[in-house]
């Protein structure tokens, strides 16, 4: 219920949120530099083909487009025409071929029709390159019979075959999750398999799927996870919601049945039962070189009444599951407290309802990623980030409230059962949204969204913490972004105003980045502000960036 459906259906109750576009601007051809510029995209011309606009974006020729070949520090990927919005970035690197990576988004394209109106899509892209990230191809998946998607997730397998899961979505507020795989690199896509259909309608019962995220391994292999809400007769009750997978050994063409992996323990709170562990949320798992699959999670003891967030303090936990079946093998074993409650105080509350920062309004979701250490198959790590570092209880008006959420980290070297006390990356201001993997020297690295670079704990850049040397969990830093980008205030999508000091606040920036691993760098992507979107007004627009970091 945290995507952007349950955005939709829990925040705005419509398709897709609104983006406060208001009237439409005259048409304008496109600008758009590789590089970064400031120079605003315009809105596309009006789409002759249909009175709906949906003939440009449903069904695009492939490639759509290809950025400019640039060695700029910060690469925009985005090559289509028209003003866009993305975030939520997954990115990942061919083992076969480390020049190949692979990026996605929630991709949103705005469309102005033939009659002035605005048609709005969401079809998550794949945003590919082969040299290094230098030069940006974007290719359609071709999602026939879905209107939107998003909360991509991208992996290879040992083979060099992509996987891209993501929700679809046909209309009725009940995703599927779905998988697409790619031989060539990202240039061509399969039809997308069902691996988990959603059930129901919005206004009764329903299975609402939310946030799939893969991993794969060996020739073939893949594991999608996903927390699986079941809501009652209601819109607003919640029967259960566990941590649920399903695999696949022939590359995604066939798929196991779901099986139920976040099990029970007496550090859980149940709905379905005392002590179910299912009250979940920030799933990810990870592979050890030998095929060892552990997935974290974390379970909070209460939920707020429509799912949308957590009001009660998250537990984070792992389970072992079975890479055959994707049945659960072992626990949840414990690995720690979050300090992200409502109820406790420990992070002021948006215009919405969610945990968000000082001087903000764009929700939070303190989820993370495990990352599987290639070089010892029992060695992982988990992150995420929580406010245990700032003055608790913290105001609840985003605009009295002084936060400090720090990066934090925890290790296991037994495969998954025991946990190291969770630790924070300590810095000033704000750190948020990581992804986590390990390079080749099995060196744990971190990127993530940074406020320590403004004094006023508004504007953020991205970050990438690099251990100092394996399994010790002491970090060097280096700012990947090359400009800051300030989600608190003139912001076009998503805005709104709730305190005049800082009109126009983005409401979302998406819930996570991402990072991947070439043999020699790593390649980061994250969800910029830097640049300018006009479409009625203008304000800072969202765009996906991406730097390799040595």
């Amino acid at each position: 219920m945290r995507s952007v459906f349950l955005r939709t259906r829990k925040m705005l109750g419509i398709t897709v949120i609104p983006l406060v576009i208001g009237l439409v601007i005259a048409a304008g051809a496109p600008t758009w530099a590789a590089t970064g510029a400031q120079s605003p995209k315009s809105p596309p011309q009006p789409d002759a083909k249909s009175s709906s606009a949906e003939s440009t974006y449903r069904n695009p020729p492939s490639p759509i487009c290809s950025t400019p070949t640039s060695t700029a520090a910060n690469v925009n990927t985005d090559c289509e025409p028209g003003v866009g919005i993305h975030n939520e970035t997954a990115i990942a690197v061919n083992p076969k071929n480390p020049l190949n990576i692979i990026g996605s988004a929630n991709d949103y394209q705005l469309k102005v029709s033939s009659g002035g109106s605005i048609l709005e899509t969401v079809f998550s892209r794949a945003h590919v390159s082969f040299d290094g990230g230098k030069t940006w191809t974007t290719y359609p998946v071709r999602f026939n019979g879905y209107k939107f998607t998003g909360d991509p997730s991208i992996a290879f397998d040992a083979q060099g075959t992509a996987y891209l899961t993501t929700l679809a979505d046909g209309g009725n507020n009940t995703p599927d999750v779905v998988v697409a795989s790619s031989s060539d690199g990202g240039r061509t896509w399969s039809t997308p398999v069902v691996v988990a259909a959603g059930k129901g309608s919005f206004s009764g019962r329903s299975v609402f799927n939310d946030h799939p995220v893969l991993a794969a391994w060996g020739n073939g292999n893949v594991i999608v996870t996903w927390i699986k809400y079941v809501i009652g007769n209601q819109a607003a009750s919640l029967v259960t919601v566990p941590l649920v997978d399903a695999v696949s050994h022939d590359g995604g063409q066939t798929w196991s049945g779901v099986n139920d992996i976040s099990g029970s323990a007496p550090f859980c709170t149940g709905l379905a039962a005392g002590h179910s562990c299912d009250q979940t949320w920030g799933n990810a798992p990870a592979v050890s070189p030998a095929g060892d699959v552990v997935v974290s999670f974390y379970d909070t003891y209460l939920y707020a009444p429509d799912g949308s967030t957590n009001l009660g303090r998250n537990t984070h936990m792992a389970v072992r599951v079975n890479p055959q079946t994707g049945a659960l093998a072992d626990g949840p074993h414990l690995i720690g407290l979050a300090y992200d409650g409502i109820v406790e105080g420990d992070f002021p509350v948006s215009i919405d309802g969610r945990q968000t920062l000082q001087d903000s309004e764009f929700r939070l979701l303190m989820q993370g990623n495990t990352a599987a250490d290639p070089t010892n198959r029992r060695h992982f790590a988990v992150v995420w980030f929580d406010d245990r570092n700032a003055p608790l209880p913290v105001d609840p008006d985003p605009y009295k409230a002084v936060t400090n959420s720090d990066i934090i980290v925890s290790q296991s070297f037994d495969g998954g059962v025991t946990w190291t006390a969770p630790a924070a990356i300590a810095q000033p201001g704000d750190q948020f949204m990581p992804w986590a993997a390990y390079d080749a020297a099995g060196r744990l690295r971190v990127g993530y969204f940074d406020r320590s670079y403004d004094a006023a704990n508004h504007k953020y850049g991205y970050t990438l913490a690099t251990e100092s040397t394996p399994g010790s969990l002491t970090f060097s830093r280096q700012q990947v972004t090359t400009a800051l980008s300030d989600p608190t205030r003139d912001d076009r999508w998503f805005a709104a105003t709730v305190n005049p000091s800082f009109p126009f606040a983005t409401r979302f920036v998406g819930d996570y980045s991402g990072i991947a691993t070439t043999p020699d760098h790593v390649a980061a992507y994250w969800t910029d502000m830097r640049e300018t979107a006009c479409l009625d007004r203008c304000g800072a627009a969202e765009n996906t960036y991406f730097a390799s970091v040595p």
